[in-house]
């Protein structure tokens, strides 16, 4: 402080700045805005998401509505004898493509919300059906991999599901559960976590409600998992019907 004659006081200069004024907080507004923006960004990539899964929501079994998959256009439906099994090699001349149901191998494959990188047998595959997975299959020469991921999403880590590839199908996406496909071109539809939602652990459509999904010692391993066999099984194989 200065002696200006007894007029009063003037304020020494801020450093960096016009005497008597404080520094505009610059720094801290530049980064809430980037704060604000990535929250939006989030939000932006979550929302529908989130409004997709509640919508399928409405799709969850219930006293009055045991099987909502009837609600949903395109499902197909077809009853299939359980508990019918074979040991590998032994092979299944299954009547679909991806097959939902029928005869299947003795061990399942895991189906702990596992995305298999490769295609996996089938007759395991349809096993995990019959315990209440959904087993989501895809042809890989028709996505993209941000296709992929997008699908995958659905069944990462979300027990009672697994997902590969299923060489030569005959739409870019296909679900199964047991007795029940649905055939779809695009991994965005909103029937996808529809049919999840109506027919994953649905103790009224699968045969084995209570079932594991978990690895088999000795049976299954998820790490090195039985290969898809693209060929037509041959005059030994076992009828879908198991007789």
């Amino acid at each position: 402080m200065t002696n200006n004659g007894g007029k009063g006081t003037t304020s020494r200069p801020t450093p960096g700045g016009v005497p008597g004024t404080r520094r505009f907080p610059w720094l801290m507004i530049g980064a809430a805005v980037i704060v604000v923006g990535l929250i939006a960004v989030i939000a932006y990539a979550l929302v529908p998401q989130a409004q997709e899964n509640g919508a399928a929501q409405g799709f969850s079994p219930s006293a009055d509505n045991p099987d909502p998959s009837t609600g949903i256009d395109g499902v197909v439906k077809i009853e299939y004898p359980a508990g019918n099994h074979v040991q590998a090699p032994q092979r299944v001349a299954y009547d679909q493509s991806p097959p939902f149901g029928g005869a299947h191998d003795q061990y399942w494959a895991t189906c702990t919300g596992i995305v298999y990188p490769d295609a996996i047998r089938t007759e395991n595959a349809v096993h995990s059906l019959e315990h209440g997975a959904v087993w989501v299959t895809y042809n890989p020469d028709r996505l993209s991999s941000d296709d992929i991921a997008a699908l995958a999403s659905n069944v990462d880590g979300k027990t009672y599901t697994l997902m590969s590839p299923y060489p030569g199908l005959d739409s870019a996406v296909s679900l199964q559960s047991w007795g029940h496909q649905l055939k779809l071109d695009d991994v965005h539809d909103p029937r996808i976590p529809e049919f999840i939602t109506a027919l994953r652990q649905n103790p009224n459509t699968y045969p084995e409600p209570g079932a594991s999904c978990s690895t088999v010692q000795g049976g299954f391993d998820p790490a090195n998992p039985p290969p898809f066999d693209p060929s037509a099984p041959g005059p030994d194989a076992v009828p879908v019907n198991g007789k």
